[in-house]
């Protein structure tokens, strides 16, 4: 079966599920995207990676990648290859020394991997075809669970919060940003930083 790239769209939380984030990924070479419930400790670990944020001491996936480095075991890709009842399951394509090894992870782990070792991630036809949106070349809704755009959830959810910090001094924007941190929230923190690089831009 020919793998299909795909990338990172966007994190939001699940309109369905309390205390679950909803991940898109999207299809490189195509307009689908294929939306995945997972929980908040991976979606955070996730989304702190691509805000190149370090947190104040190594989550479970830094460690991970720490532990293969050090081992010299390069993650290659991470293929999700199957959905049975609405689960999808991925595999890491890791290599050592010339040697390939697949190993069985939950998707949302093996995407706060891929991230981390700056990897493809793949999927197949017979999953996009399944559970893939399309998404129309004069529209650019996606209809998640009969919910609002997520990539609108997502803009929201970050003017609202931006709105509050515009009050806010350059000086308590980075006091607020170490206690984010320290406080392990980094969803808020980056929206923080985003903040202070704007005023500091200007």
């Amino acid at each position: 079966m020919n793998k299909i790239g795909l990338e990172i769209i966007g994190l939001s939380y699940s309109q369905t599920q309390s205390g679950a984030y909803a991940l898109v990924l999207g299809e490189k070479e195509g307009n689908r995207r294929l939306p995945i419930i997972i929980g908040g400790f991976e979606a955070q670990a996730i989304a702190i990676e691509l805000e190149n944020m370090t947190p104040s001491r190594p989550l479970t996936h830094d460690l991970f990648k720490t532990f293969a480095s050090t081992f010299e075991i390069q993650v290659q890709e991470v293929i999700i290859y199957n959905l049975v009842e609405g689960i999808f399951f991925a595999k890491l394509i890791c290599n050592q020394a010339g040697k390939e090894v697949e190993i069985d992870a939950r998707t949302s782990d093996a995407i706060a991997l891929a991230v981390r070792f700056n990897c493809p991630v793949f999927t197949f036809e017979f999953i996009l075809s399944s559970a893939g949106i399309i998404l129309d070349e004069e529209s650019e809704s996606l209809d998640f669970g009969g919910q609002d755009n997520v990539e609108d959830e997502i803009a929201d959810l970050v003017e609202e919060k931006a709105s509050d910090l515009s009050k806010k001094s350059l000086h308590d924007l980075e006091k607020l940003l170490k206690e984010a941190i320290q406080k392990e929230d980094y969803e808020k923190a980056s929206i923080i930083r985003d903040e202070i690089n704007k005023r500091q831009a200007n």
